[in-house]
């Protein structure tokens, strides 16, 4: 066993281990810490895999904003996760019928392979050493030519759920101090301020002689 082989081990147990723990811990902030780890073997997988590309958008965009923005609004949010918990086994049989059919259908993923996209080892390993070889280069032709349809579609879809995101947390209150732009842009200095003329009452030596 060479050390790429012991390390793809080690990160492997080690991302079971964190997606295990994730669904069974306790504590809604313990399963984020879980899940930043699991995230984070994933990548280190990728770059075993010569995917860097992909290893540092999985740290950067999950790591570094997502798992972050849930860990903040995890720990904002009084969680009752006694109450949440009522309706496990009222679910249970029903969630492991769907996580054996999921689990199945990777088994069968993972035994009978990819026979369309097989790739001999020695062109595979010989297109990975080249010289102008560029990992990103290489995604970018595939997502925006063969996968050009469903990356749209993706767009899409997030377009749409960030408009919902938007809207639904987007309600007029009462207690805002908010001002129309449209009325500030109107505003003469004129209606702003005004100079009044005080009489003097008391001439300015006087004052000092006094």
């Amino acid at each position: 066993m060479d050390f790429q082989t012991g390390f793809f081990y080690l990160f492997s147990a080690v991302l079971l281990f964190a997606a295990f723990r994730t669904i069974t811990a306790r504590s809604p902030v313990h399963a984020v810490l879980y899940l930043m780890l699991a995230f984070s073997q994933a990548a280190a997988i990728w770059l075993l895999l010569k995917a860097e590309f992909l290893g540092i958008t999985l740290v950067l965009v999950y790591l570094g904003a997502v798992m972050v923005l849930f860990l903040f609004v995890v720990m904002m949010l009084d969680i009752n996760v006694e109450e949440m918990r009522l309706g496990f086994w009222r679910h249970f049989p029903l969630a492991l019928v769907l996580g054996g059919l999921v689990g199945a259908e990777l088994i069968a993923v993972l035994w009978m392979g990819f026979p369309e996209m097989v790739v001999a080892p020695d062109v595979l390993q010989t297109a990975m050493h080249l010289p102008d070889h560029n990992n990103t280069r290489e995604i970018g032709k595939l997502m925006y030519s063969q996968y050009i349809f469903p990356v749209e579609i993706a767009a899409v879809v997030l377009l749409v759920a960030m408009i919902a995101a938007i809207g639904l947390t987007l309600r007029g209150r009462k207690d805002s101090k908010a001002i129309d732009p449209s009325i500030q842009v109107k505003v003469r200095a004129a209606d702003r301020l005004e100079v009044v003329s005080l009489p003097v009452t008391r001439a300015a030596n006087q004052e000092r002689q006094a």
